[in-house]
């Protein structure tokens, strides 16, 4: 018993550091979580304000994110250098140990966060902002691997931290894996032939095509499967990623969502077949969702007998449809002003760009495209970026842009969405296509506007880049006249009693209303038809 009570202290001194270190160690610990209070009360909260003042969220974001993994890292790191205070042990370099894994997994979750809150929600609005379809599939990628590489990685080393060995872990894995490769072909099949589809893109989310004679929606392509959505039947079908890229796939939304119908009608032998033709185009020109001439459109519009069925609770449909009709006409009449304008620029550029581009003859051109920048709604301006002064392309103040082909876009969609066929989805998805389509029309005005100013070696070039532009205008932005997607109405057959007559139309977007645009708009033409040629006395029944 003396013994023991003789070597009580020394034990005790070997358990517990001696009291000033532990003082030191406590001090220590205050101040850190007093620092750590400012940090959070004082930094934190005046960053806030500072962020809060900014257009882009991304800081902000930044910074909600990183609130708690940086104060639980600065604590950790406080700890670590408190325990620093205290005599080397085997139980306090066995917390350091602990705090060095803590530390792992704390920079872990921080970094996963800052990907998946800021650095993936920047991809989007990248990717929204342009046409390439590739980073609209790449994006959804990155947002589920990335995540998982991370943790991955984290994981390891917060077990080497430990003083995990991982070397047997990762060699029974690897024969695991080659075991279970050999059993799963089909699947790893299944995985490359969704790379294929990734790098080839030839459809973006959202994409309506055409399967085995059945319209469906791209909803997702998985590492295994790629989702569709029938429209027909309401349901979803997944179908394996080697079999679906082996297949002739029939994009429906590309190069553009309009869509062609035919309907073939039956009228009478002895019928004129003039008068028979007049009826079955002005019932086509009549309908507003279809392509035509809209003058013709406002002259037919209210014989369309089926537009009189107002639905309750909602703006009559002939009347929104006239003013949609008006305000598209006013966009075309810009786009006119704007294509007018472009090809005198080119004209100049081809008469001054021979023999090169003197300085004098470079600001004439400028002056020509501010011009036109004027038209589209948008405007020069310079920012200085260090010593440097940069020009960019802008939108012009919201009062500059009411008679601008921007602002007359946004007024024609927005009376688009008073429609009363509309759905609740297309309140979205009407302003998502045009506001993507007016941010892809900036940069590439930006481009222009960039060359113009800096041709350097691309002076002989600059009509070959605005004509591109021009091209660009009327295949993917939008068409001031589309002649070639005007209603045809074709005498095909003489047979008996009958002539049949074959017409085609355009449907204006075929991704509205839940994919069922097209064919309610189908069904509107054919009842009409019926209806007319009753009314004449020429339908063949």
């Amino acid at each position: 018993m003396i013994t023991i009570f003789a070597f009580q202290p020394i034990l005790l001194g070997f358990l517990l550091p001696p009291s000033a270190q532990l003082a030191t160690f406590f001090i220590t610990l205050v101040i850190a979580a007093l620092v750590a209070i400012m940090l959070d009360l004082v930094i934190f909260a005046l960053l806030r304000s500072v962020f809060r003042q900014m257009e882009n969220d991304a800081a902000l974001v930044s910074l909600n994110v990183s609130r708690l993994p940086v104060l639980a890292i600065f604590l950790l790191l406080s700890l670590k250098f408190s325990f620093n205070q205290l005599d080397a042990a085997p139980i306090i370099n066995g917390i350091q140990q602990v705090l060095d894994a803590l530390l792992v997994l704390a920079v872990t979750h921080w970094i996963t966060q800052l990907f998946t809150q800021v650095v993936i929600s920047y991809l989007r609005e990248k990717a929204r902002k342009t046409e390439a379809v590739w980073d609209d599939v790449l994006v959804p990628i990155l947002e589920r691997s990335i995540p998982f590489l991370t943790y991955l990685i984290g994981v390891s080393i917060f077990l080497q931290t430990l003083g995990v060995n991982l070397t047997g872990i990762g060699l029974a894995v690897g024969s695991i894996s080659v075991v279970i490769g050999l059993s799963v072909q089909k699947i790893l099949s299944d995985f490359f032939g969704g790379l294929v589809l990734l790098v080839d893109t030839p459809f973006k989310f959202g994409d309506v095509i055409s399967l085995n004679g059945s319209m469906a929606v791209i909803k997702n392509v998985g590492i295994r499967v790629t989702k569709l959505y029938l429209i027909d039947t309401h349901c979803e079908v997944y179908t394996p990623n080697s079999s679906f890229g082996g297949q002739d796939i029939i994009n429906l939304s590309r190069p553009t969502p309009h869509y062609a119908y035919s309907i073939k009608i039956g009228v009478r032998v002895d019928a004129d077949p003039i008068t028979a033709t007049t009826i079955l185009r002005e019932i086509v020109m009549g309908h507003p969702d279809i392509l035509g001439n809209i003058d013709e459109k406002l002259l037919y519009i209210d014989k369309y007998y089926s537009l009189n069925e107002d639905k309750p609770g909602n703006s009559s449909k002939k009347e929104v449809a006239r003013q949609r009709i008006l305000a598209e006409k006013d966009v075309n009449k810009q786009l006119e002003k704007i294509e007018e304008a472009f090809e005198n620029m080119i004209g100049k550029i081809q008469v001054l760009e021979k023999g090169g581009l003197e300085s004098e003859e470079i600001r004439k051109i400028q002056t020509n495209y501010l011009e036109i920048l004027k038209l589209v709604g948008l405007r020069a301006s310079g920012e200085r970026q260090g010593r440097k002064q940069r020009t960019r392309v802008d939108e012009e103040k919201e009062t500059a842009l009411k008679d601008s082909l921007i602002g007359l876009i946004r007024n024609w969609y927005q009376v688009w969405l008073k429609d009363p066929d509309l759905v609740v989805e297309d309140q979205t998805i009407l302003p998502e296509e045009w506001e993507q389509k007016i941010e892809v029309l900036k940069a590439k005005m930006n481009k222009l506007y960039q060359i113009i100013s800096n041709p350097g070696g691309q002076e002989t070039r600059l009509d070959d880049y605005t004509t591109k532009f021009m091209e660009w205008m009327h295949e993917n932005f939008k068409e001031s006249q589309t002649m070639w997607k005007e209603p045809k109405i074709r005498l095909n057959n003489i047979a008996g009693s009958e002539m049949e007559f074959t017409v085609k139309f355009y449907v204006d977007n075929i991704r509205l209303e839940h994919w069922e645009r097209g064919y309610r708009v189908n069904n509107e033409v054919r009842r009409e038809m019926v209806r007319r040629l009753r009314q004449a006395y020429i339908y063949n029944t």
